[in-house]
């Protein structure tokens, strides 16, 4: 038997060991103690919330929450953008930007790694000219978040996560637009212009998020350790 018929026919096996969801108060199987896959951990929803937002049991933050944080970051690196850790920062960045090689488009990027989809993500920022500093305002954000959450998601994956998506929307996707003419009714000399127009935007889940948000938080370290000093 090959290795997919293999992993198939155990997605579809109920393992009854995995009988609960992990997550406190979810009455549904793990994916494993079903016919729904090999998730020893979680259902399906919990499964599918983790791969999205970092954690099965915390979802994103949302732009109101991130509001207050926003503000506190944008002045400081406003009053400190000629402080040498930030422009280290500015520098990390700028070189993710030209290591990530040729502009691909959205609907270009299905096959490809989870490693190469991410650092396409850095060459559509840097084809959208998207601001370093917008970078490390994510990060710099999403760790005031967490620190003023009172009952906060405290792993660094969750906070990769939700860094990589904030930064992730800074250049959403590829959007196109087509005009051509097409008679106004069937054997018509007379035409009118049809507009197609094509909205692809890359999927904004699973490895590829864990990736880029690492890349993220390995070039704002520096930048962060100089604003947690202020603070402190």
């Amino acid at each position: 038997m090959s290795k997919g018929k293999d992993v198939a026919k155990r997605a579809k096996t109920e393992d009854h060991m995995y009988r609960y969801c992990r997550v406190i108060g979810c009455p549904h199987p793990a994916r494993a103690g079903s016919e729904n896959g090999l998730d020893r951990r979680f259902c399906r929803r919990h499964a599918d919330q983790y791969s999205r937002h970092g954690s099965p049991y915390k979802k994103s933050y949302t732009a109101t929450q991130l509001k207050p944080h926003r503000k506190v970051v944008r002045a400081w690196l406003k009053r400190n953008s000629d402080h040498v850790l930030v422009k280290n920062g500015v520098q990390r960045i700028e070189g993710l930007y030209s290591r990530s090689g040729t502009h691909t488009e959205a609907f270009r990027l299905a096959g490809m790694s989870p490693s190469e989809r991410a650092r396409k993500a850095w060459a559509r920022l840097r084809e959208s000219s998207v601001s370093p500093l917008k970078v490390i305002e994510a990060w710099l954000v999403i760790g005031l978040a967490i620190e003023a959450d009172p009952a906060p998601e405290e792993s660094v994956e969750f906070r990769r996560v939700q860094a990589a998506k904030l930064v992730h929307r800074l250049a959403s996707g590829t959007h196109k637009r087509w005009e051509r003419d097409v008679p106004v009714a069937r054997g018509s000399t007379t035409t009118q212009k049809h507009v197609t127009e094509l909205h692809k935007y890359p999927q904004s889940r699973g490895r590829v998020l864990r990736i880029f948000g690492e890349d993220i938080e390995e070039a704002c370290k520096l930048v962060e350790e100089a604003f947690l000093s202020v603070r402190n």
